[in-house]
Parts: structure tokens; C-alpha cells; sequence
């Protein structure tokens, strides 16, 4: 079965909440730094994508139905400034949302959105910088803190950095800047494609899935008989973030909506 290295959340479908997998304290600075320095590798992959843009790029469509290139940088941006207020939360025990709502959310994206691109640029840089510092400076005993990202679900601090390290390189595919779901390393796509099936394992309804990719495999408990999935690792990722099946075959089953 798939560990939950996603830790643990409240369902949004159910409401009941499974409390966050706790670790031994060494076990949690060791996972933030490895998640930490993913975070640098993929800032830095991203950096160079936006280089590369000019101004008629970054209104271009993104791959999101809806979305410019210029909404997909902003929301990298704000979600960096929402994963800093967890790690605050961490640091101080009090409180910090994400996003005030998802109304706020919304509005911030869209109004940043039609930005310069040498405007959107300097914020991606300005908030990447602000949670570089926030977990820097945060302690090693706050990284096992419980806090929750939007829809109440509870994760502890040492995996706030691995939830930036999925919206970077799910989002960078996004941009449609000739970054795919193989350029992400296997060893990060394998980890996150194993966080996103513990995700779906939350849910009341989801298929039963056993899927391998080259020497490892891992099995979600679901509805019916199990569905035999084999993929390349960006291919699996791209599967189970929502983002099409093409990297997979077999008896690929639909997945319920990616957050």
C-alpha cells in the first residue's frame, strides 16, 4: 500500500479528520531539508522558464482552460506567501491561513494576472524569497507543528516545503514553456505521485488502483476491482495530478478531481 507520506487531513467529503503522521524530530528536519532543497532546484528551473518569456507570453494561454501564463505565475507567487503564513503558524503556534478566502484568493490571481512580465517576475522572485527565509528561520522542533492548508486539511510542517515542490513543477508544466512532466526528477515525480494517491485514499469514492512505474508500484484501495496501471514516472505524476493519461497505460481508470 502506498505510505501516506502526505500525512493526514480532513476530509473535505466526509469531514473526519486522520490525524497527521508524527515523527521523530530528527526524522522531520531531515524530510524539510530534502524538501527545502527541492524547493531550490525547482525555483530554479522555473526562474530560467520565465527568462525565457517576453510579454506576449505571459498573456498567452496557459494550459489551464481560463488561465494565462499570467495567472499561473501570480497563483505560484501567492501560494508561496500562503505556504509562508504556515510556516509562521508553525513558528508561532498562532493561527495563519493560507488565503484569507477563496474569494480573496481568486481576486489576488485575477488582478495580477495582466501584469509586465518583468512585473510578474519580480514577484515570483520577491515571494520565493519570502519562504526561503520563513523556513529558514524556522526552529527544528516547529516542523513536526500541525497545521492545515485550505479545506481543513491537517498536515505537519516538515511537508509544507514538498507541497511547494508539487505546485513548481505541476504549475511550471502548466506554463506550456516546453517544461514536461519527464523533466521532473524521478525521484521527486515517484514522491509526489506517491503524496497525490494518498490524497485520493481520503476520499469516499475512488477507484482501485495498482500502479507500477519501473521498479516500484503502490496500490489504492478503492471502489471495485483493482485497475493494473503502468507508467512512466512523469507520465504517472501527470495521471494522477489531473493532468492527462497519456504517460500510462493499461485498465486506466478516471481519477476523482485533483484538489
Amino acid at each position: 500500500m502506498v505510505s501516506n507520506t502526505s500525512a493526514t487531513h480532513t476530509s473535505e467529503t466526509t469531514g473526519v479528520t486522520v490525524p497527521p503522521q508524527r515523527v521523530q524530530q530528527s526524522e522531520a528536519v531531515r524530510e524539510a531539508a530534502a524538501g527545502l532543497a527541492a524547493v531550490e532546484r525547482a525555483t530554479a528551473r522555473l526562474l530560467q522558464v520565465v527568462e525565457g518569456m517576453d510579454d506576449a507570453a505571459a498573456r498567452g494561454a496557459s494550459a489551464l482552460p481560463g488561465w494565462t501564463r499570467g495567472h499561473v505565475l501570480t497563483h505560484l507567487a501567492r501560494n508561496a506567501d500562503a505556504l509562508v503564513n504556515l510556516l509562521t503558524w508553525a513558528r508561532t503556534g498562532v493561527e495563519h491561513p493560507m488565503y484569507a478566502s477563496k474569494a480573496d484568493r481568486d481576486v489576488d490571481i485575477d488582478e495580477g494576472a495582466p501584469r509586465s512580465l518583468w512585473l510578474l517576475e519580480q514577484d515570483i522572485v520577491a515571494a520565493c524569497g519570502r519562504f526561503s527565509a520563513a523556513a529558514t528561520g524556522l526552529g527544528d522542533t516547529a516542523w513536526q507543528a500541525e497545521v492545515a492548508m485550505t479545506g481543513g486539511r491537517l498536515v505537519r510542517a516538515y511537508q509544507v516545503p514538498w507541497k511547494r515542490v508539487s505546485e513548481l513543477w505541476v504549475h511550471m508544466v502548466d506554463l506550456a514553456m516546453g517544461v514536461g512532466f519527464d523533466d521532473v526528477p524521478v525521484d521527486v515525480a515517484e514522491r509526489l505521485t506517491g503524496e497525490a494517491l494518498a490524497y485520493y485514499r481520503l476520499l469516499d469514492s475512488r477507484p482501485s488502483v495498482h500502479l507500477t512505474v519501473g521498479g516500484r508500484s503502490w496500490d489504492l484501495a478503492g471502489d471495485g476491482a483493482v485497475h493494473n496501471v503502468t507508467g512512466t514516472p512523469g507520465g504517472a505524476l501527470a495521471w494522477v495530478t489531473g493532468r492527462g493519461d497519456s504517460g500510462v497505460s493499461g485498465d486506466v481508470p478516471a481519477l476523482p478531481s485533483w484538489l
